[in-house]
């Protein structure tokens, strides 16, 4: 196989080598007066852009690159309306009823106001709102999600239980046990949507700077002053919708989380007589694995998939030959196209895999809502933290909102996530056989 690995200096991915309507934005070069800062262009900060100004809050983005260059334009573009860990029973122990109950409402309408966003703005981002499917690699994943699904159904989503024949017909994918599809979920292009936030945001009335670095976040009498290369803006609230890309003014951040490093390939587009074998209706799929196992395709037929490195030298080139190899074996696919396209991205994981809203201090707001379910969650956080703008308690929104708490010897533990992939592989393999 030879791959065909296409980045530059913008960290692109296949999104940003298809996506259409990418238009340069100028950097901050005056000093700025608004109601909001924000720190970082991506679906979080964007979003909190477009739904602030109808709120009457004046807002200013600032992006250290360019629109959707973190993790947001680095993702496989799934669109998951609940947990990566915790199913609604978890989270109300986990929580109590009163927070729970917000946090699972948060999550459950997440998928659906992405999808209605697009529609309402016109977004040209290959939406396909078909569904997320979760197959069950072993008898015990199975009674897992059976439950998952029925929790979610009893809350009126438009969760579904999936037996064999279900999971192979709807996926292509033989061996799974059962699974279960939430029917509000589905896949998108994430830069083409990014950037579709970004122009409705500033048709709102928001102000969108790019190449634009924060390097500082000073306290002042009514607020707060940031300072940038060429200019500054002085807000009476700011929010850091960094996730895992958070600079050196944020430090404390860095380690209230753990760093994961997600690859992700695209194949060459696959003949038809193959692609109508495979997810016909186009949905996304994340398996129960450890290890987890992912793959949708993209509006050309290409079949995109994900995975992660154990040990990091030599993983960029290593680990998309190791994803395209498990797709080629998964989907009984011996004709695999070769690579097209490789890229990777830093994920934000939290100890407990739940969104975040941290406080660093008056009117100084940390928001993370990735683990693996960036874009439903943080589009959603982004509307919950406009009503937090116009002068909403954080306490009162949807998301667990305290301090940052840095976890306990950081420096080794932010390696854990790799260090223990390989006892997960393991673990798979013998719930495979039990």
């Amino acid at each position: 196989m030879n791959a065909v690995v296409r980045q530059d200096a913008h960290g692109a991915s296949l999104w940003n080598a298809i996506s259409r309507h990418h238009r340069e934005r100028p950097a901050l070069s005056d000093d700025l007066e608004v109601d909001l800062a924000i720190v970082g262009g991506g679906f979080s900060g964007l979003s909190t852009a477009l739904h602030a100004p109808g709120k009457g809050i004046s807002v200013a983005v600032l992006e250290a690159e360019i629109i959707a260059w973190g993790a947001t334009g680095r993702n496989a573009g799934f669109v998951v309306p609940n947990f990566a860990k915790m199913d609604p029973d978890s989270i109300l122990a986990h929580l109590g009823p009163e927070r729970g109950e917000r946090l699972i409402d948060f999550a459950a309408g997440s998928a659906d106001l992405v999808f209605g966003l697009i529609r309402q703005h016109g977004i040209d981002c290959d939406a396909v709102q078909n569904g997320w499917i979760q197959p069950a690699h072993s008898p015990a994943a199975f009674e897992k999600v059976q439950s998952r699904a029925q929790q979610w159904a009893l809350r009126g989503r438009p969760a579904v239980t999936l037996n064999r024949q279900e999971v192979e017909a709807l996926t292509g994918a033989r061996g799974y046990v059962g699974g279960w599809m939430d029917r509000s979920g589905g896949v998108i292009n994430p830069v083409a949507y990014a950037r579709g936030l970004a122009d409705a945001a500033e048709r709102a009335g928001a102000r969108i700077f790019e190449r634009t670095r924060v390097t500082s976040v000073d306290r002042i009498a009514d607020g707060w002053a940031l300072k940038t290369p060429s200019g500054s803006v002085r807000a009476a609230k700011v929010l850091i919708a960094t996730n895992a890309y958070a600079g050196p003014p944020f430090q404390t951040l860095q380690r209230t989380y753990f760093p994961l490093k997600v690859f992700q390939i695209a194949t060459r587009p696959l003949p038809l007589e193959t692609r109508a074998r495979l997810l016909p209706g186009g949905q996304g799929v994340g398996d129960t694995r450890r290890n987890l196992f992912t793959f949708r395709f993209d509006a050309d037929n290409r079949l995109i998939s994900g995975g992660m490195h154990i040990l990091s030298a030599g993983a960029d080139a290593r680990v998309p030959q190791t994803i395209w190899r498990r797709l080629a074996k998964h989907l009984d696919l011996p004709d695999l196209p070769p690579i097209a396209y490789s890229w990777s991205g830093m994920a934000a994981v939290e100890p407990d895999f739940l969104p975040h809203l941290l406080d660093l201090g008056p009117g100084l707001i940390a928001g993370r809502a990735c683990n693996g379910r960036g874009i439903a969650m943080t589009t959603a956080m982004g509307r919950a933290l406009a009503d937090w703008a116009t002068g909403t308690d954080a306490r009162k929104l949807p998301l667990p909102f305290a301090p940052p708490a840095p976890i306990p010897f950081h420096a080794l533990l932010r390696h854990a996530p790799n260090m223990l992939l390989g006892w997960s592989m393991l673990r798979d393999r013998m719930d495979e056989k039990a």
